[in-house]
């Protein structure tokens, strides 16, 4: 692929999150080198690219896990670089990680009010946020007193992004939610992510079922060698041969799966 950058999309309105120029990585090692991108309002966006892209480095950089070196972030129209991860939340940004980040020998309950005081410092409504945010899902009010280790895996990751919603977030990092699900708990994931999206929260998502991802998604970024190589709408980037070809395992006409 030529190494220039494609934008094919250019945003109208203000974007709930913007990437300018981004460089982050660990220790001596630099991952990403000058990654910029814009995360549309009220959509979900899911970034793609090869093993090593910097796709999670991303999330982590963005969520103030790792320090910006060169660049900004603002997010919701603020200057958010280097925010520590506790203040971001409150802002407005939840990240869910990769893989189960539950407490599995504490009830399904207990997680979410768990979940609760270490997010929601000040927040005086959170019992009737709990209560709420139960009632969105309903198999997770039924086995609320359930130990949450018997949850099935899906459950599970329903679970991570109940205690996400507790403050209200307005963008929503989720990284790799399809691991380990069927693929019927794929789909249900997917769809509690669009039901999100109609509720107005945006989603930047990390999926390695990168296919599936673009087919739910309103846009799509490709990730190579930590820079952005391509932002344009879901549907576009699914018909370009050229990264059907290099980041989706196949071609166009196959539908080759990720």
């Amino acid at each position: 692929m030529d190494t220039e950058t494609i934008f094919g999309e250019t945003i109208s309105g203000d974007p709930i999150l913007r990437l300018r120029d981004v460089v982050a990585g660990y220790g001596a090692m630099t991952i990403l080198n000058g990654t910029s991108f814009d995360v549309p309002r009220g959509a979900i966006t899911t970034v793609i690219g090869p093993n090593g892209a910097g796709k999670s480095t991303v999330f982590k950089t963005v969520f103030g896990l790792l320090a910006v070196r060169a660049g900004s972030i603002r997010f919701d129209g603020r200057d958010v670089t280097n925010w520590t991860p506790r203040r971001l939340p409150e802002a407005g940004i939840c990240y869910i990680p990769q893989g189960r980040n539950i407490f599995p020998e504490m009830s399904v309950r207990h997680n979410i009010e768990f979940g609760a005081v270490a997010a929601g410092k000040g927040i005086t409504d959170m019992p009737a946020r709990i209560e709420l945010a139960l009632n969105r899902f309903p198999v997770l009010r039924r086995k609320a007193d359930r130990q949450a280790g018997t949850l099935s895996g899906g459950e599970q990751k329903q679970l991570e992004i109940v205690r996400g919603l507790l403050l209200d977030p307005k963008l929503i990092l989720i990284d790799e939610p399809s691991i380990g699900l069927s693929p019927m708990m794929v789909q249900e994931t997917f769809d509690i992510l669009l039901n999100l999206r109609d509720k107005g929260v945006s989603t930047l998502m990390i999926e390695q079922n990168a296919r599936s991802a673009l087919k739910m998604s309103d846009y799509g970024v490709v990730l190579e060698l930590g820079q952005t190589r391509i932002f344009d709408t879901a549907g576009a980037i699914l018909n370009d041969p050229r990264v059907a070809e290099l980041f989706l395992g196949g071609s166009v006409e196959t539908g080759a799966a990720a």
